[in-house]
């Protein structure tokens, strides 16, 4: 375990140039104490580390040292291959770069581990967009992905309802959620998502801005993501569920309605059917979500509902008599 914190210590020193011992410690999750004791470890092993005393002081590698790790596991070695994601890639206009950074992986790789990408090939495949999608990439996503590389501002027009809209905006990131691209973009003093496809043109506007370090794309797409999905469930009805239909909710309605059922059904301590209250976007989709459960749900609230579900129970069983 401390051999592979020395090596990360030293990898980070490599790549970051200088770094505190507070920066350290927050990288490794350890204590400040504990980075002390592995500098001095590093040093009496003979690896050049200089400190540089007093307030903004840190750590960094005197005279260009460069470490020449060569103890690559299987496993790592394998999950290499698996993190180029090349088709995200290629459509991103970066095909050739991914390609050749697994060239010059494969001849520093030892003769025992040369195997390592045709095993991790023959195992694993992303396939990302969704089921009966359009797996061809939006036209505008390079000119998006090569200006989120470089910083630079551009302005582009975006299909809003019936209405095509003109923005300038900071392109902060890109995202690929179920096949499609989403834009994560600066503008004014927030952050907004626009979805690529949406995007009818893309101008640069050859100024560069000043990224903020401290945003987290992972993040910001978790929480703004949640945030959309609470902002769509305006409406709540009551329903029983069979077994079954528990087990099949989520598929239908959602995990957030999934969730309530299952609260509901740990309260209740019942076997049998599940009496919840659940979200919905509105009565009209969950009239036709909760019809493709057919026998396992019966609504109770609103009536409305539960009316408009009773005549089509009756339709379809007069079909079949």
């Amino acid at each position: 375990m401390r051999a592979s914190r020395l090596i990360s210590l030293v990898l980070l020193l490599q790549s970051r140039g200088e770094m505190t011992a507070a920066q350290l410690a927050g990288e490794l999750e350890v204590s400040e104490r504990t980075v002390y004791r592995d500098i001095e470890a590093l040093s009496a092993a003979g690896v050049p580390v200089y400190a540089d005393r007093g307030p903004g002081g840190g750590y960094r590698l005197v005279g260009g040292y460069r470490t020449r790790l060569t103890g690559l596991t299987r496993e790592e070695a394998e999950a290499l291959f698996l993190a180029g994601l090349r088709g995200p890639a290629g459509d991103m206009g970066l095909a050739d770069a991914v390609a050749t950074a697994e060239l010059k992986v494969r001849a520093a790789l030892p003769s025992v581990l040369q195997d390592a990408p045709l095993r991790a090939g023959q195992r694993f495949h992303l396939d990302a967009p969704g089921w009966f999608g359009d797996a061809t990439p939006p036209a505008p996503l390079r000119d998006l992905a090569r200006a989120v590389w470089t910083d630079e501002r551009v302005e582009i027009r975006y299909r809003r309802g019936g209405e095509e809209v003109v923005r300038t905006v900071e392109p902060y990131g890109l995202v690929l959620k179920n096949g499609g691209w989403y834009l994560v973009a600066g503008i004014g003093r927030g952050h907004r998502t626009y979805r690529v496809d949406r995007i009818t043109a893309v101008r640069p506007l050859d100024e560069h801005f000043a990224r903020d370090e401290a945003f987290d794309l992972a993040g910001f797409w978790r929480d703004s993501t949640a945030a959309f999905l609470r902002g769509m469930l305006h409406d709540e009805v009551t329903v029983r569920l069979s077994p079954a239909g528990l087990r099949s909710l989520k598929f239908h309605l959602g995990l957030e309605a999934a969730d309530r059922a299952e609260q509901a059904a740990q309260r209740t301590g019942a076997d049998g059917w599940v009496t919840a209250v659940l979200p919905v976007e509105s009565l009209e989709v969950a009239f036709s979500q909760l019809l493709a459960l057919g026998p396992e749900v019966e609504v109770l609230e609103p009536a409305e509902l539960r009316a408009r579900m009773a005549e089509t129970a009756e339709r379809a069983a007069a079909l079949y008599r």
